[in-house]
């Protein structure tokens, strides 16, 4: 299923993200300066394509239908578990985008605390999201939902993407997960 496959490699990205955060973390810990810039464009990556662009396929589209074609079991699912998640997430981010804005200039513990405890905290629950989407969440929907739903989701992700391509969001963000992979190695 093409949507689905394209959700997994959007995970692979989502998870290289992590490690950068990661270790840019460990690296304010070592006694490297924390680089706000960097935490702002890790917070624009995690809004933008982890969220907006991510997100808003499995939102709008994959789980709409699990939870519209698959009872109580898809809605305890999604709702009360991978929505309930991305709110977490967005919760992550928020925090983590205030901590950054008070730190800019001044070198205090209580910002950067935040910093990392934010990050770290996102990045945590991220791993387990991830995980729980690729072993349970994707795999109840291919072999759960009929031929007819997942080819009709398979269509409006296509959309979904041609859109995305057209306002340069994969480009856009791809390199500023290349850039941050490689100063945080």
């Amino acid at each position: 299923m093409y949507s689905i496959e394209l959700m997994v490699a959007e995970h692979d990205n989502i998870l290289k993200f992590n490690r950068a955060v990661r270790n840019a973390c460990i690296g304010i810990l070592k006694g490297e300066e924390v680089c706000t810039e960097d935490f702002l464009d890790m917070v624009s990556f995690a809004r933008n394509y982890a969220d907006k662009h991510h997100h808003g396929k499995e939102e709008q589209i994959l789980f709409k239908e699990m939870v519209k074609q698959l009872g109580e079991i898809g809605n305890n699912l999604i709702t009360h578990g991978m929505l309930v998640e991305h709110d977490m997430g967005r919760l992550f981010i928020s925090e983590l985008e205030a901590a950054a804005k008070q730190y800019r200039g001044k070198d205090d513990y209580e910002n950067k605390a935040d910093i990392i405890a934010n990050a770290i905290g996102y990045t945590k629950l991220l791993q387990r999201h991830i995980d729980k989407e690729n072993k349970v969440v994707y795999t109840y929907a291919e072999r759960s939902l009929s031929p007819e739903i997942l080819k009709g989701i398979d269509e409006r992700v296509v959309d979904f993407e041609k859109q995305a391509e057209d306002e340069k969001v994969i480009e856009t963000y791809i390199q500023i997960l290349d850039r941050l992979t490689e100063k945080y190695k």
